[in-house]
């Protein structure tokens, strides 16, 4: 009697507990066929500060098979990753003064990982957004939606 007294205690206090706690940690892979794991990724406005860390789990190095992380607002995207070839590969391939982006990883070869963290409020309601690739030639297929969410 006193166990099932102790498991319905248990069972109640779960119960009580929120559902699901915001996820403030991103985890993006890409690999040597141009391509990231995911199509879209969320940013819950619930975070202080969220982090999005980028595996490279290919092989290949940072100068024939680059990948970064770049979060820009969707109409600035393009622009960005088109200036970003002329950044050369000296400043792997992006011009990280540039005011239209959000948050950028470095660039990673195979084997290699970045993060960079920042803070939601700084993604304006009703805006689209996008995560790219700025390596040269990338941002045609290397790219997502980034939603914001409660």
């Amino acid at each position: 009697m006193k166990i099932k007294s102790l498991a319905l205690a248990a069972l109640l206090s779960a119960a009580a507990a929120p559902a699901m706690a915001a996820e403030c940690t991103i985890n993006i892979e890409a690999n040597d066929a141009m391509q990231y794991n995911v199509k879209e990724i969320e940013v819950s406005k619930s975070c202080d500060e969220v982090t999005l860390n980028l595996k490279h789990v290919g092989s290949l190095p940072k100068a024939a098979m680059g990948h970064n992380v770049v979060i820009a607002k969707a109409a600035d995207a393009q622009a960005i990753a088109t200036e970003a070839a002329a950044a050369g590969p000296a400043k792997d391939y992006l011009n990280d003064a540039d005011e239209r982006i959000v948050a950028h990883t470095g660039m990673v070869g195979g084997g290699e990982e970045s993060s960079v963290t920042f803070k939601p409020s700084v993604f304006e309601d009703g805006v689209d957004y996008e995560f790219f690739c700025s390596f040269p030639g990338h941002f045609a297929i290397m790219k997502g939606a980034v939603k914001l969410v409660d």
